[in-house]
């Protein structure tokens, strides 16, 4: 039996106009490629650069006043803004105010104020702090919260970073 000779045109090599299946499907491939680069890439910039950030914007503001009829009760707290991060200013029953950064330690969960337990609360994990001095007491915060320096003069409170 004799043998036929195939044809050699752009529809025996899968050539459409003008385009091979080969480089068709580098082309993809490349894209792809291409895509889960930046799919892996993306969150470690983010990571890398969100502390540089984080630090420039708690940088920028290192003191701030409250109107002096903002103070809380004597044995009650006001939760508020200190830049770009929540801050609870305490008025103990005693007179002595104090102010943490609201922050927990541990996840970065909003902790609160619990005037019927003497302490300053995280309810994402349990984590509890003292109501006086911010000291991480139980639960798994590794290190206490950042105390601000609290100041009143003139009608004003005066918060700055300790």
């Amino acid at each position: 039996m004799a043998k036929t000779n195939k044809k050699h045109g752009p529809e025996s090599s899968g050539e459409v106009n003008g385009t091979t299946r080969r480089a068709f499907v580098k082309t993809g491939f490349t894209i792809v490629s291409a895509c889960y680069a930046g799919a892996i890439g993306y969150p470690i910039y983010r990571y890398l650069a969100t502390p540089a950030s984080r630090a420039a914007a708690l940088g920028a503001i290192k003191e701030m006043s409250l109107p002096e009829h903002d103070m809380p009760p004597a044995g009650s707290a006001l939760r508020f803004m200190f830049g770009s991060r929540p801050a609870l200013l305490i008025h103990h029953a005693d007179g002595t105010k104090v102010c943490f950064d609201a922050v927990c330690t541990h996840l970065g969960c909003t902790v609160e104020f619990q005037p019927s337990e003497a302490r300053i609360h995280c309810a994402c994990h349990g984590g509890t702090y003292d109501m006086k001095t911010g000291k991480n007491i139980a639960g798994p915060p590794p290190k206490p919260l950042a105390q601000y320096n609290v100041e009143i003069a003139n009608g004003q409170i005066n918060i700055s970073r300790a």
